[in-house]
């Protein structure tokens, strides 16, 4: 296994370019950074007026800073895998850089907020009409109602083999948990959908 923190990648590996999207606030961007091994690349600016009225905060009033184009990252899973992440923003009035960024995606994440589930719709609509596989994941927040995760796939309308996988965006550890569930989702491995309650603790936006 390859450390975390390596500039240099191993000679024999594969490539795969994994998006990561979900609705506005849900922690697409500390994802990014919490597993990234090099220095990722956010394109955050702070939130302004032209956003009033047009970004849904309801639930994250605290939040100042939004990603206005892409996140960027990458993690060595192995010596045979590479993946470069794309983290997507979460605005409806950038959905339409979503084509672009999924184009060569083999797999996605879509990073859900319980207090918030609705928002994760689009993005899973997005996946199921392009055929790209994905793996729910529900990111933790103090505040959170705790639910099952056979209630959050029936509140998401998910199909049976689409994992879903709690997590703490904070947590290196968890992030790359979540990865791993998808690279077994994308060979066809099963992942457990995990049993019990998906655990209450802060996380980031």
């Amino acid at each position: 296994m390859v450390s975390f923190g390596s500039d240099r990648l191993p000679e024999r590996a594969a490539a795969v370019k994994i998006l990561i999207a979900g609705g506005f606030g849900v922690g697409k961007t500390t994802l990014v950074g919490t597993v990234s091994e090099v220095p990722p690349l956010h394109t955050e600016e702070m939130m302004t007026e032209v956003g009033v009225g047009v970004d849904d905060t309801v639930g994250i009033e605290a939040k100042s800073r939004t990603t206005v184009a892409l996140d960027f990252g990458r993690i060595t899973l192995s010596e045979e895998l590479v993946l470069y992440l794309f983290g997507a923003p979460g605005q409806e009035r950038f959905w339409s850089l979503w084509h672009d960024l999924a184009i060569g995606a083999l797999g996605a994440i879509v990073l859900v907020d319980t207090r918030r589930l609705e928002a994760g719709f689009g993005s899973i609509d997005f996946f199921e009409r392009r055929g790209i596989p994905f793996v729910v994941a529900i990111n933790r927040f103090d505040e959170a109602v705790e639910y099952t995760v056979d209630e959050v796939r029936d509140a998401l309308d998910l199909d049976p083999e689409v994992p879903i996988v709690p997590c703490d965006v904070r947590t290196r550890g968890s992030g790359r948990d979540v990865l791993l569930a998808l690279v077994d989702h994308l060979l066809g491995v099963p992942v457990s959908a995990g049993a019990g309650r998906a655990p209450a603790g802060a996380a980031g936006v």
